[in-house]
């Protein structure tokens, strides 16, 4: 038996279905940063994009025109952020759905796409999608807070000890 994945650009009429979507599991995320991130769709510096799985809404992932990482946002590198699959429906090919829909997207005006994630076991299907859909290190080494990390230090492992990658069309 077959599935079916879709993939849709947000409407403003979704900011409810993603909140409760999103709120009994591990990726929830408050109401008000996904009007946020609806008004940077409006304002053309965000782009978000759901998936369903059988017409379920199964996670949405975004493209940041302008980074907050300071490498890709000086090379004009659009970065993908919160790519986000509700748990009990991964591992059913929906993340790489998204990701070939998100990179589409970019290619269509971009050479070169970004991306980042945090280095503790939480990450590690996100480390191993990406890599294997070709995603390679920046060279700039580890990230905290978007700064580099200097040898020696002394730095906290959460979600801003980040390695940052790229993939060139």
């Amino acid at each position: 038996m077959s599935t079916t994945i879709r993939v849709r650009r947000m409407k403003s009429e979704d900011i409810t279905l993603i909140h409760e979507g999103l709120a009994p599991h591990d990726v929830s995320k408050p109401v008000e940063y996904i009007e946020h991130c609806w008004q940077e769709n409006v304002e053309n510096k965000r782009l978000t994009l759901l998936a369903f799985h059988e017409n379920e809404f199964a996670g949405w992932g975004h493209i940041v025109y302008t980074s907050h990482y300071p490498y890709f946002a000086e090379n004009h590198i659009p970065e993908i952020q919160n790519l986000d699959v509700i748990s009990t429906l991964r591992k059913r090919g929906i993340g790489n759905v998204l990701m070939e829909a998100l990179e589409a997207e970019v290619f269509a005006t971009f050479d070169t796409i970004g991306i980042g994630f945090g280095l503790y076991a939480s990450y590690g299907t996100a480390q191993r999608l990406y890599t294997k859909r070709g995603y390679i290190p920046d060279g700039r080494g580890l990230m905290y807070d978007n700064k580099p990390v200097v040898p020696g230090s002394q730095v906290r492992v959460d979600d801003e000890l980040t390695l940052y990658l790229t993939k060139s069309r």
